[in-house]
């Protein structure tokens, strides 16, 4: 099979080589130009058709964010963003996931960084994801912007975001209903289309296990909350869970619910091993909901690579949660985890992104 066709764009000469010399220790992949600024990487994406792409954040003349929203509308393409570690890299980062990045990386130091190694590896991870991405999932609707009111259309009704954030929802730590949600590759933008959706006073927390490392979690639930009708925060140990609020475990720690003493729910974070290479776990976070029988439970798997969570949702499903929904293929970025659960018949519903929220509404609120 002849090799992927990959764009590197970035606008340090040095960091250019670095990224393209990492791609080529695999034989699958070729490097076929270089673009230093978005407003090459646009023509050359235009230009070249490659596979894929490794976009900088950070550019002159044109952003990597700006470059990313143009060939996302001009001539879709698989992109993954070279992101930093500090906080304003991390926002930015979960930013172009919601605009129709496939994945990122953490942009490596330099050539002598201890962690190279494993930059190339997760490279060439990401980019076997990306070069089988399809893109016409983001072709279905174009990139939501803060402060931008949608209203979803769905067969089985229409929900519109208020004009404004509702500041202050009522919450209460008694509840007959919980969410849960597990996700992956392409999950910060299934998330936007689900969390946004999510009416306010909405009575029932939301547990959230997104695959992504530390830092980025935080600001992935920033920017969550900046866009939903009810408060996402990322999660801490002991967070006494209350309506009307999600939360999102952190990158680095398992997350669990359980009851205290006082038959009060609570979050538990932990640093046990990795369950299939992930910390935090689908599987681990559902399977801490099996006991809790009383609780009326409705359980979400969305896009991503593997299988974590499929078995989760078939425990809690043979355990009597009231719901269970798989994202349909059509709109996943990365139909591994959903399709994992319909195929082991975990799924009660098999739902579109943007019906998800919707249906949720339906199961909580009629």
């Amino acid at each position: 099979m002849a090799p992927y066709n990959i764009l590197v764009v970035d606008d340090s000469v040095f960091m250019r080589k670095i990224i393209s010399d990492l791609i080529s220790e695999n034989p699958q992949y070729t490097i076929i130009g270089t673009a230093k600024n978005g407003q090459e990487a646009i023509e050359q994406v235009k230009l070249l058709r490659p596979d894929a792409v490794t976009m900088d954040i950070e550019m002159p003349v044109m952003n990597g964010l700006d470059a990313l929203q143009r060939i996302m509308s001009e001539q879709p393409t698989p992109i993954i963003m070279l992101s930093s570690l500090t906080q304003e890299g991390a926002a930015e980062t979960i930013r172009a996931l919601e605009w129709g990045a496939v994945d990122f990386i953490r942009k490596p130091s330099g050539s002598i960084s201890l962690d190279l190694y494993k930059v190339k590896q997760l490279l060439h991870e990401k980019l076997q994801i990306a070069v089988r991405t399809r893109m016409k999932s983001f072709q279905q609707s174009s990139p939501v912007k803060q402060n931008q009111p949608v209203t979803v259309k769905s067969n089985v009704g229409l929900i519109k975001p208020p004009d404004k954030k509702v500041l202050v929802s009522p919450v209460s730590t008694h509840f007959e209903h919980l969410v849960a949600i597990g996700t992956s590759t392409g999950g910060p933008r299934a998330l936007h289309q689900v969390i946004s959706h999510i009416p306010a006073g909405f009575p029932a927390p939301i547990l959230i296990v997104q695959h992504m490392p530390p830092n980025f979690t935080k600001s992935l639930a920033q920017r969550l909350n900046d866009v939903s009708k009810i408060q996402v925060v990322e999660a801490q140990d002991g967070d006494t869970l209350q309506t009307a609020t999600a939360y999102v475990a952190p990158g680095g720690w398992h997350m669990t619910a359980y009851k205290d003493t006082f038959k009060t729910y609570k979050i538990r974070l932990t640093k046990e091993d990795p369950r299939s290479g992930h910390r935090p776990s689908v599987d681990v976070m559902f399977e801490s909901l099996i006991g809790m029988s009383e609780l009326k439970r409705h359980i979400v798997l969305m896009t991503g690579m593997g299988s974590d969570g499929a078995k989760g949702m078939l425990s809690l499903r043979q355990s009597g949660a009231s719901t269970t929904i798989a994202e349909s293929e059509e709109t996943c970025v990365v139909y591994g985890m959903p399709r994992a659960a319909v195929e082991i018949k975990a799924a009660m519903h098999i739902l579109p992104q943007q019906e998800i929220a919707v249906k949720l509404a339906q199961c909580i609120l009629n």
